[in-house]
């Protein structure tokens, strides 16, 4: 059966003593007394069932077992140490969280992640991704999820205003028989993209092409993927502007249509409509919405 683990000031007491070998020095350094001190020791040793302690006429004196745990104790302490520091340091504010849809973070959100860190450099940051998620999780502060911004109990900032454009690789066009035309699409996989209520069967029938077959192809479920085997030649997706602008400018994809379609969902910032418990989670809403104001005129091209 493992021991139970001592109290922590009693391990601290322990290695503060174990550097002066000196309860009197010790207790000054811990601002308690010396008797305060060889009193939690005393603990330490009946707990662990071993004497850390030589007792000398002028000090102390480190026993084998003291020698062997020393190094251990001051290495726990001296990490604990780093860990609330970098987490609860410089101003005891804990990171902001804002969890996002993969897709969006790559593509949309971290190109222009740096001016928001140049503009509140004392905003610490946590990102993680997800794909698909139905609640805002604990660990979140904010969430940045596709939809149609109909999510009970949260507050809902829509970030993006998107056409649904089909993209390839340029080599689809250079082939003996270019791709020109959606009635083309029956010859070529087309790349799904689960998750996404106007997809392929959706761009298809809402531009008079519902006669090509839209169940065949490929299923992923980020859109990176599809994008990826798209730039390869092994496919067409079906992008959303406010994601492919990149990647269309400098050539990795191209939109073989002319054929282009409003979608109704949308990337939505949410939080918690109770209000935010984070001090810096309105920044980073402000900072966000400014942006999304800056890029809507490049969206509708």
């Amino acid at each position: 059966m493992k021991k139970k683990l001592p109290p922590l000031n009693w391990l601290r007491s322990f290695e503060v003593s174990a550097r002066y070998l000196n309860f009197t020095q010790a207790a000054q350094e811990l601002n308690m007394t010396q008797a305060a001190v060889s009193q939690q020791i005393k603990g330490l040793e009946a707990q662990l069932g071993t004497q850390l302690f030589k007792r000398l006429p002028r000090g102390l004196e480190l026993t084998k077992s003291g020698r062997a745990y020393v190094p251990i104790v001051h290495e726990s302490i001296e990490r604990l140490a780093e860990v609330t520091d970098e987490l609860f340091g410089q101003g005891q504010t804990r990171p902001l969280t804002i969890r996002s849809s993969l897709i969006f973070f790559t593509t949309w959100l971290a190109p222009r992640l740096g001016r928001f860190r140049k503009a509140h450099p004392e905003v610490n940051l946590r990102l993680p991704t997800n794909i698909w998620a139905e609640n805002l999780d604990r660990e979140s502060d904010m969430e940045i999820r596709y939809g149609m911004g109909d999510w009970p109990g949260m507050q809902c900032d829509r970030l993006t205003w998107d056409y649904l454009i089909p993209v390839c690789s340029p080599s689809l066009l250079s082939t003996p028989v270019p791709l020109i035309t959606p009635n083309q699409l029956a010859n070529y996989t087309l790349l799904h993209v689960d998750g996404y209520n106007e997809g392929w069967a959706y761009w298809l029938n809402k531009t008079g092409f519902q006669h090509i077959d839209s169940s065949q192809g490929i299923h992923f479920d980020t859109l990176i993927s599809a994008f990826e085997m798209a730039k390869s030649g092994e496919g067409i997706a079906l992008g959303r502007s406010s994601l492919i602008k990149e990647m269309t400018s400098t050539g990795q994809l191209v939109a073989p249509f002319e054929q282009k379609l409003p979608t109704s969902e949308a990337f939505y910032l949410l939080s918690s409509n109770k209000g935010f418990d984070h001090p810096h989670a309105e920044l980073f809403r402000a900072w966000i919405l400014e942006e999304v104001e800056q890029a809507k005129s490049h969206w509708a091209h």
